[in-house]
């Protein structure tokens, strides 16, 4: 079995995104392999959810988050109460993450905060994790790019996809 690391902007969405995200898990669950992604909002959330549908998900799932699961959900809601997202996005992301961790496929990392640098830590345990990365960016995302020039550092092949949409202001 071959592991997928799924990485993917978290803030924007594109229909032709979700489309390319669709096709690229159905061919891994498909060809028996793994996913291994990061427990965020946005393209982790939806390729976590389309694993968790998948024949055996608990051998074929690996979600690595920065800090243990009662911090992740603190600074979650904390942020839906900063209105950075909301309460319904917080919830069903700690109601999926829950539901990894019921699986025995969480690996909570030891960090006691959650910021861009426990975020770009956890992007570099997913990539050590996996045997190939597939990036899906929106507008040259930092955390997407972050992720792929650890992988191309650690001589994971990766195949990037690059999205552009007009952002409201």
């Amino acid at each position: 079995m071959k592991w997928i690391a799924i990485s993917g902007s978290w803030r924007l969405k594109s229909a032709e995104l979700y489309e390319d995200l669709v096709r690229a898990i159905d061919k891994i669950v498909a060809s028996g392999d793994g996913v291994v992604s990061g427990g965020a909002l946005g393209v982790d959330y939806f390729a976590t959810e389309k694993m968790l549908n998948a024949p055996n998900w608990r051998g074929r799932l690996k979600i690595i988050i920065p800090t243990p699961l009662e911090i992740y959900k603190r600074h979650y809601f904390k942020r839906a109460d900063e209105g950075v997202i909301t309460h319904e996005q917080a919830k069903t992301l700690i109601e999926q993450l829950t539901r990894v961790q019921g699986g025995g496929c969480l690996i909570e990392m030891d960090f006691d905060k959650v910021c861009d640098e426990t975020y770009f830590a956890r992007n570099t345990e997913v990539v050590k994790n996996c045997d190939e990365l597939l990036g899906f960016q929106i507008n040259d995302s930092r955390g997407v790019q972050n992720t792929v020039d650890t992988a191309r550092v650690l001589g994971k092949n990766v195949v990037l996809k690059k999205y552009h949409i007009e952002e409201n202001s």
